[in-house]
């Protein structure tokens, strides 16, 4: 049992309170009376709305300012207080908590597009505690049953006080707060390794592009091609938006230096009725209205044909201008032209436009743009990427930490927690075994990108395979499921088991997938077949595979390999043996699937030509054949 098991028996067996947080708690505000002139040069410390979006625990050493005069009546933030986002332009991004889990040594303002919650009784709940459970998926779900709205979702704080949240002993807290935080320190410290990257991705970036370094002209951004708006088709057109197809550009989508997909699609009859523009593939697009404009000048590339609505801005770059490069550019010098075209007032964070048309950027020739491009192509993918690297691994434990989050913090009627001890081992155990292998992928991946090619043992690719033993008194010559040795594999059949026994078997143990590569482990060694998927069994260890993940080393490309492969064989025994050490140790090379493929392709045409019957020498060879059969019995016969 547990420690936290026990803690539960002993102080709630019958069960953990439940309350509302109207029952234990009041809401208060943020800023109240601010225009944008009073964070210009402030004089105290504020809580943006990125510091609470971001952090389960509040940043308490802010950066950002707000001018407070002696005498003004603002509330500040407390020790135990329960931040929450309040206003968003989407639903998933509404009440989003941060927590005041470290005594501030000075007073903290907060922005007015969020709201905090105050404990009557700051001892019911620890604040570590606290950062934990409302981003639990249980709290999540409640707390977004309290957001309204069209174009913005605003939080209700009438309905939050009807969350109800579960409050255990002290020590129970404490127990889980141990737990989850052992999680959530490897993932910092990771993220924090990724953070320096992405500065140094930023560094290069700026040095790349700085327009004091390099040879280039400064062009105007009117100049780099045509600029263009969009607009939003009626939403009370069913026929606009059901089963869309075509990409419609929000605000909410443009949030990743290279666009995926966007969030809302179109029809074609939104696209010729309410008179939509669909801009062309590798177009760049800018936010221009948003709220997100308060701390981040928004820019994507998007790769594919869009439309976009009226808070964007679209560019389809000049010929000799690279699209891709402008991205890069306006990213560079998105702060200093944010800061420089930002309206003033108004209710909605805006750009003028027409100050950022007349903003300069460098722009070199299209060779050094294209260099450029590579280099930090290249640096993006690597702190972005989710399938390698960094990404990949904090993306894991960032999944694992959020499983125990949510198991911890449900508690059953009777006070214990979901996982048993053993189910708690066991999915540990397995989510462990999980991490390595995704660990050793996303390695190989990112040795792959960066190096063009990785040498790897075959164990790395993959587990070492064999069907269940059959016993020689469960095979028959006569009919059923082809059974193969090693002396028949790669050839006919001349044994055969049971379909009973060849279901039961196939369902219970091991078995290859269609496309799989067998070797030959004992007697020919490295014999290869790929296994075409229709009803057969195989000799045990005599014949083996790898389940090998495709996303690394294709099938067709393994086959290969093996054919070239100078297997160690064991020798000393009756006959040679390839043990699953031996193969797990041989190392092959291996490039980027794509490179996989084009191997494959030529090595695939020549094997046609070699072998191939209807091509190649081996037809050649069978017409002469039928050729000098005619002449030869013409010839020698000479009739009676």
């Amino acid at each position: 049992m547990s420690k936290l098991d026990e803690l539960i028996r002993e102080l709630c067996p019958d069960g953990v309170e439940y309350k509302t947080l109207g029952e234990i708690g009041k809401f208060y505000g943020g800023l109240t009376g601010k225009s944008k002139k009073d964070f210009e040069n402030g004089n105290e410390v504020f809580i943006t709305y990125k510091n609470v979006y971001s952090n389960p625990a509040i940043d308490i050493y802010p950066n950002d300012k707000v001018k407070i005069v002696v005498g003004e009546k603002q509330r500040t933030l407390e020790y135990g207080d329960i931040v929450f986002t309040g206003s968003s332009e989407t639903p998933d991004e509404c009440g989003f908590s941060s927590v005041v889990t470290r005594k501030p040594d000075r007073k903290l303002y907060l922005n007015s597009f969020c709201f905090f919650f105050r404990l009557d009784n700051p001892k019911v709940l620890l604040p570590d505690f606290s950062k934990h459970l409302f981003r639990s998926s249980e709290l999540r779900f409640q707390i977004g049953k309290t957001a309204s709205g069209v174009t913005r979702y605003n939080v209700s704080k009438d309905k939050m006080a009807k969350v109800e949240i579960p409050l255990p002993p002290l020590e129970i807290q404490r127990e889980i707060v141990r737990i989850l935080d052992s999680f959530t320190k490897l993932t910092a410290e990771l993220t924090a390794e990724l953070t320096a990257r992405k500065t140094q991705y930023s560094f290069y970036r700026e040095r790349l592009l700085d327009k004091t370094k390099i040879k280039a002209s400064a062009v105007e951004i009117r100049n780099l091609g045509k600029w263009s708006g969009g607009k939003t088709p009626s939403m009370a057109e069913k026929k606009y938006w059901d089963n869309g197809t075509i990409p419609w550009v929000s605000s909410k989508d443009v949030k990743q230096p290279i666009l995926s997909d966007t969030t809302d699609h179109i029809t074609n009859v939104a696209v010729d009725e309410a008179s939509m523009t669909v801009y062309p593939a590798g177009s760049v697009a800018i936010v221009t209205r948003s709220g997100i404009l308060r701390h981040t000048f928004p820019v994507t590339y998007i790769p594919f044909e869009t439309t976009v609505n009226q808070d964007i801005k679209i560019l389809v770059t000049k010929e000799e201008i690279s699209s891709r490069y402008v991205s890069h550019a306006l990213q560079a010098y998105g702060e200093d032209i944010r800061r420089k075209t930002k309206k003033q007032g108004g209710t909605v964070d805006s750009l003028d436009f027409q100050k950022v048309l007349d903003y300069q950027i460098p722009v070199p020739s299209l060779e050094i743009q294209n260099r450029i491009v590579n280099v930090l192509d290249n640096f993006e993918k690597i702190c972005s990427d989710l399938n390698i690297g960094l990404p990949a691994e904090i993306e894991a434990r960032q999944k694992q930490y959020e499983y125990y989050r949510d198991k911890l913090l449900t508690f059953a009627e009777t006070g214990n927690t979901i996982l048993s001890r053993a189910e708690q081992s066991r999915a540990e155990q397995s989510r462990a075994e999980q991490s390595r292998a995704e660990q050793s992928r996303a390695l190989i991946k990112l040795l792959q990108y960066v190096y063009g090619y990785v040498r790897i043992p075959l164990g790395d690719i993959g587990s070492i395979c064999m069907c269940k033993r059959i016993l020689k008194s469960q095979t028959n010559t006569v009919s059923g499921v082809p059974f193969y040795k090693i002396g028949t594999f790669g050839k006919e059949a001349d044994a055969y088991i049971s379909q009973e026994t060849f279901d039961e078997y196939w369902s219970r143990y091991n078995f290859p997938k269609k496309g799989d590569v067998l070797i030959s482990a004992a007697g020919t060694i490295g014999r290869t077949v790929v296994y075409d998927g229709k009803p057969a069994y195989f000799q045990d260890s005599n014949i083996v595979w790898i389940d090998n993940d495709e996303s690394i080393v294709l099938n067709s490309y393994l086959r290969y390999c093996y054919e070239l492969k100078p297997w160690k064989a064991s020798e000393g025994g009756t006959i040679p043996r390839l043990y699953n050490d031996n193969i797990a140790k041989a190392v092959i090379t291996v490039p980027s699937i794509e490179e996989q493929k084009r191997i494959v392709s030529i090595l695939d045409r020549f094997d046609t030509i070699c072998n191939d019957l209807t091509s190649g020498l081996p037809a050649e060879i069978e017409a002469r054949q039928k050729q000098y059969e005619y002449y030869r019995d013409k010839l020698l016969n000479f009739g009676k």
